[in-house]
């Protein structure tokens, strides 16, 4: 009798089928001679078997079976098992072609079994095993897929992009930090497999985007119960592992969690957690942008409003009037970046599908987790915060109001209300444009805040406010005193300050009109004025480092008059105390005796930092020495120390760091690379330069390699 048929070989045609799923740019297929196959849902991919024999189509039986985690089972919906049936062939030893459909959509890692029998005797079978991983990603150009986009720009930009920006700065100065996202790099790949599998998301639930990308943004961040990609820090201290603003892309930080047997890499902000998120997304298959939103509340109350407590003498009271019970405090922060993902909702009405925010950055748990969203920005911008997932939370971050108390004898409970500010909240949200990369500038920044934010004092932004504190019952359950606004008829002006050349000094203005004689009847219209400010370093979180100076002044001023109270801040003043991001925090409060009338405001002011030159010729040759010189002017009068500058570009050379000598004062610093191009197309160079005493010198040029 004729024994079952073995298998010889199977082949996937890798390369082949990666150009029909968009697939042929991840190094695991360009770079590798033996090359894994990657396939997209929802596309045909062919492979070919080779038995020890001819196939005998009345007698032989064969089965292929593909199967997904740990323990494949088809009840659980992790294995599926399929006949194959001949389809057609032209004569007994012309190769025998089978059609097959796989139903299942998971995304993951696959594994290929071959089984073979005769028929009528089951008992006795032969089987092979693919030992190589059979990768399926979310597929953007299948319509029958949950995240797919139907225009080719946008596909490019947010799933093939390898390079982009995430801004920092402030809503006045915003500042582009160019990011390698590397999603094509071969070790990420088979990282995020391995860190989605950590998330403990159910297999079967690898098929959705929501859920997938609610995993992602947990498995991102690492704490004392989540063994995640990347551990976070904020007090400036990090002398056991790399400072976030060394990092150049994330090809590095997935290198490192590889190479260490998965331990949390250290350290990153919100803008290195964003960053790994698109890189994660974008392999994956899912469309991703990072998102920076300016003044962007922290609201772990889902109050809808943050509360700075300040005392007598106008300094900010940082734990307010107790101690905050949470591991990250009520605040604004001048800036935080999250991701927008796209997809459909299905568990949502229509309407609300599209770009949707995931945050990895660890603020606050959800359901026991440091994660956040997807949450609809449709539904954010309607102030519908019951839709799932972290809406209020997401709702708070662009709308919640700033309010002021100074402490006040007089008060039952200590503290006195000044008038909310216009320090806004989500007062500006961007992100890169579509097509578009400008390496000197900041050109390629895109406005994006009417997504979120219908405009002030309209209806349908009255609406939205009114539908959120609908669904935040604890918003009517505040316990500070409000007091009625007094008659108000000073009008105090802290004057925009432009950003500061980093070494140079300057003044901060408050101007204060008496508009008394326009605007009220009261007979006596001198008005007596009690105004102080004061300057502080700050972290980007809103966290206070270190006092710098404070200035008061009281005035007497009639109407149609004015004054103005100035503070001069010498570079000698910050140098020694600014800390992450170099920002400078203004507090302006006053008030008028007569009308009990007060004012308070706030403001950030960042330093304009040299930009990092990158010479080169514009064409490299793959395979072939290519040399780039980078340079800039210390602008200090004082001596960088401890400096160190990462260079990367993908397709032209891994990511490096290197060490650098201590620097003059207003001396050149110059240094170069060699690169050897591996791959053709437009590629980025990107390099940092930092020190003690000024982070964050950042340049950028493209090339052509051919």
């Amino acid at each position: 009798m004729m024994e079952p048929l073995e298998v010889d070989a199977v082949e996937f045609y890798a390369k082949d089928n990666s150009r029909d799923h968009h697939t042929d740019c991840y190094d695991l297929i360009s770079l590798r001679e033996d090359p894994s196959p990657i396939f997209r849902r929802g596309f045909n991919f062919f492979f070919a078997v080779q038995f020890n024999r001819y196939y005998d189509e009345a007698r032989d039986v064969v089965w292929v079976s593909f199967g997904f985690g740990p323990k494949p089972h088809t009840t659980k919906g992790t294995k599926v098992v399929l006949p194959l049936v001949v389809r057609e062939r032209q004569t007994p030893r012309d190769i025998y072609r089978w059609f097959m459909t796989l139903h299942r959509h998971d995304v993951g890692v696959w594994h290929c079994t071959i089984q073979t029998c005769i028929a009528g005797r089951f008992d006795r079978r032969e089987e092979f095993k693919y030992e190589d991983d059979i990768y399926i990603l979310f597929n953007p150009w299948c319509r029958d897929d949950g995240v797919y986009m139907d225009r080719d720009d946008e596909r490019d930009e947010y799933v093939m992009n390898e390079s982009g920006k995430i801004w920092c700065g402030t809503y006045k100065h915003p500042k582009g930090k160019h990011w390698m996202y590397g999603q094509f790099h071969e070790v990420i790949l088979p990282a995020c497999v391995f860190l989605l599998e950590k998330s403990e998301l159910p297999y079967p639930d690898w098929n959705s985007p929501v859920l997938m990308t609610r995993a992602i943004s947990q498995v991102i961040n690492a704490d004392a119960d989540n063994d995640g990609l990347l551990e976070g820090r904020w007090d400036g201290d990090y002398s056991d592992g790399t400072c976030p603003h060394s990092w150049t892309g994330s090809a590095a930080i997935f290198d490192q969690y590889v190479r260490s047997g998965g331990r949390a890499v250290k350290y990153g902000q919100c803008w290195v957690f964003s960053a790994v998120a698109v890189t994660i997304c974008r392999t994956l298959g899912i469309p991703c942008r990072s998102t920076t939103n300016y003044i962007s509340a922290h609201d772990v109350t889902c109050s809808l409003s943050i509360d700075k407590y300040f005392d007598v003498f106008g300094n900010k009271i940082e734990n307010g009037k107790e101690e905050d019970e949470h591991d990250f405090p009520e605040m604004c922060w001048s800036f935080h970046s999250w991701n927008d993902v796209w997809m459909a909702r299905p568990d949502l009405p229509p309407g609300y599908g599209g770009w949707q925010v995931i945050d990895a950055t660890p603020q606050d748990d959800s359901n026991i987790a440091y994660r956040c969203g997807p949450a609809s920005i449709e539904a954010i911008r309607r102030g519908e915060v019951g839709y799932l997932y972290d809406t209020p939370y997401m709702f708070a971050s662009i709308n919640a109001d700033i309010c002021h108390f100074q402490e006040d004898e007089e008060s039952e409970w200590g503290f006195n209300r000044l008038t909310i500010n216009d320090y806004k909240v989500g007062k500006k949200i961007i992100t890169k444009k579509i097509d578009a990369e400008d390496d000197k500038g900041d050109s390629d920044m895109w406005d994006i805040t009417r997504e979120f934010k219908n405009p002030e004092s309209t209806d349908a932004e009255r609406l939205a406010v009114y539908n959120a504190i609908r669904g935040v019952p604890r918003v009517a359950h505040q316990t500070n005193e409000i007091t009625e606004e007094e008659e108000e008829d000073v009008e105090f002006d802290l004057i925009d300050t432009d950003a500061v050349p980093f070494g140079q000094n300057f003044d901060v203005i408050v101007n204060i009109y008496n508009n008394s004689n326009q605007r009220t009847t009261n007979s006596n219209q001198v008005r007596n004025i009690d105004a102080a400010i004061s300057a502080s370093t700050a972290y980007y979180t809103g966290i206070t480092a270190n006092y710098l100076k404070r200035t008061t002044g009281k005035f007497s001023i009639r109407p149609r008059e004015k004054e103005v109270l100035k503070i001069h801040i010498s570079y000698v003043d910050y140098l020694n105390k600014l800390v992450d991001h170099n920002m400078i925090k203004i507090y302006a409060m006053a008030s008028v005796r007569e009308t009990n009338q007060t004012w308070s405001e706030e403001d950030d002011i960042m330093f304009k930092k040299p930009n990092l030159n990158i010479e080169t010729e514009q064409r490299f040759m793959i395979g072939q020495e290519n040399q780039a010189e980078f340079s800039f002017r210390n602008p200090l009068n004082h001596c960088l120390t401890e400096c160190v500058y990462s260079v990367e570009g993908p397709g032209l050379q891994k990511p490096k760091v290197s060490y650098y000598r201590d620097v003059q004062p207003n001396e050149v610093v110059e240094f170069s690379e060699t690169f050897y191009p591996y791959r053709s197309g437009e590629k980025k160079i990107v390099a940092n330069f930092n020190c003690n005493e000024m982070e964050g010198v950042h340049g950028c040029t493209t090339v052509l390699v051919q």
